[in-house]
């Protein structure tokens, strides 16, 4: 049986940190769902159409690596496509507090679901997709925070909405 994780997020948008924990549980797992997921509580800078195509952009060279979205519980889609791991990336001990409360609520709704949690490579500790869009939108170098694939595509916008 082939062994499928889902890495979800926002992805608004992608970041190196992003894709330092997609690039290493794509070796750890046959296949990897990184899953677009809506939060109407959330403003994005970028549509779901568009996070979907910088992160296929970035995972070009992750053959068992694919992008999907889904407006719903991340429960109900690991149960819906019979997968059974949800990968998340922890910076800091705020982001674990707040994903241990997600993983037990998946776990919850969803008893066939486990959550592993990988820490950031300590290059990425501090990197967000907020921190991103401010400095960019006041004019700043993002290149050493985001793939060189959409850099370009990023700054147009954020540079443009100033």
């Amino acid at each position: 049986m082939k062994q499928v994780a889902i890495c979800p997020g926002s992805f608004d948008p992608i970041t190196k940190g992003h894709l330092d924990i997609i690039s290493r549980t794509a070796g750890l797992f046959d296949k990897v769902i990184v899953l677009i997921l809506k939060n109407d509580t959330k403003h994005y800078s970028f549509s779901i159409e568009e996070r979907k195509a910088f992160i296929e952009k970035c995972i070009k060279d992750l053959p068992n690596v694919s992008v999907d979205t889904y407006d719903g519980l991340l429960a109900d889609y690991a149960a819906k496509n019979d997968i059974s791991v949800i990968v998340k990336g922890l910076r800091a001990m705020s982001d674990f507090e707040y994903e241990f409360q997600m993983a037990l609520t998946n776990r919850k709704l969803n008893k066939q679901v486990e959550t592993l949690f990988l820490t950031t490579s300590a290059e990425n500790m501090y990197l967000s997709s907020s921190m991103v869009k401010q400095i960019a939108g006041l004019g700043g170098d993002i290149s050493d925070f985001v793939p060189k694939e959409i850099l370009g595509d990023i700054l147009e916008r954020l540079q443009k909405n100033n």
